[in-house]
């Protein structure tokens, strides 16, 4: 008996970090929905996060390289912006390795996003610098007179 080939619907998974943020991307083929822990990317809020977040969607849309694809990402940790800018990274990285050519990526999408800003591709690699003691911050000391 002969073998078939079923051909699969193919699924990019990707993950964006900024500092203690992590969003994991699941592209796929779809019809055009974003949902972000479960819901739409519309109702985000506050309205700044949104607009931030839909940063690499509006470029893909100018490009016509997000009709017919689904993209759904989950987030855990870090606050508000961090969440927002992991999203932002986690959703270029896919759309760019979705739509890929020749070399697994997509050069032409690849490169109007790194025109743009280098962070919707490359993780931010700052972190807190931690409290040291004799002080009440990082860099902050205690002062002291010796009159």
């Amino acid at each position: 008996m002969a073998k078939k080939k079923v051909k699969q619907a193919k699924v990019v998974n990707t993950s964006g970090k900024r500092k203690t943020a992590i969003a994991r991307a699941t592209v796929k083929a779809g019809k055009g929905r974003v949902r972000v822990n479960s819901e739409p990317i519309e109702i985000l809020q506050p309205e700044m996060a949104r607009t931030k977040a839909m940063e690499p969607l509006t470029i893909a849309d100018a490009m016509n390289r997000l009709a017919g694809v689904d993209i759904n990402v989950n987030t855990i940790g870090g606050g508000q912006m961090g969440q927002v800018d992991a999203i932002r990274t986690a959703i270029a990285r896919g759309l760019v390795h979705y739509n890929d050519g020749a070399e697994g990526i997509d050069e032409e999408l690849r490169d109007e996003f790194l025109r743009f800003d280098r962070s919707l591709l490359v993780n931010d690699p700052r972190r807190k610098e931690p409290k040291h003691q004799m002080g009440r911050g990082a860099r902050a000391k205690w002062q002291k007179s010796y009159r």
